[in-house]
Parts: structure tokens; sequence; C-alpha cells
């Protein structure tokens, strides 16, 4: 049984170390230098960026779930 948690560890080690190597290899180091063409627009402010990225997935998983339990709620039979 401890060989088996041994491999079992050097697995879990061997993706952490490859998750991390390419994580870092595909992290925007040279971000810094424009591309020709590139023309990014003004930024977000504080309201901006929580509506957008806070608020707007929040009341679409609230319209997602609501017609979930809407569609799976038992109808009534009527008795014949």
């Amino acid at each position: 049984m401890d060989k088996k948690l041994n491999k079992m560890a050097v697995r879990a080690g061997f993706v952490t170390a490859a998750t991390t190597a390419l994580l870092l290899i595909s992290s925007p180091a040279f971000a810094v230098v424009r591309d020709d063409g590139d023309d990014p627009g003004p930024g977000l402010n504080v309201l901006q960026t929580l509506g957008l990225f806070v608020a707007t997935p929040l009341v679409a998983f609230g319209i997602i779930a609501g017609l979930v339990i809407l569609s799976e709620r038992p109808r009534k039979q009527k008795d014949h």
C-alpha cells in the first residue's frame, strides 16, 4: 500500500509541476509591448467592473435556476 501511495504522490507532484509550468509559459509577460493596430479602449470603473463580472453572472445564474425550477415543478393531474 505504501508503494501505491508513493506512486500517487509522484503523479500528483508531476501534475502540479506541469500545470505550474504551463501557466508560467502562458503568462502575459510580454504584453507590455503593444502590437500594431492595438487600440485599447478606456478602462472600467469599480461599479462597471462589479456589474460586469459579479452582478451579470449572478443575474444570469438566477434566471437559469428559476427556469429550471419552474420546468421541474410537479404539475397537477386532473382526475378523469
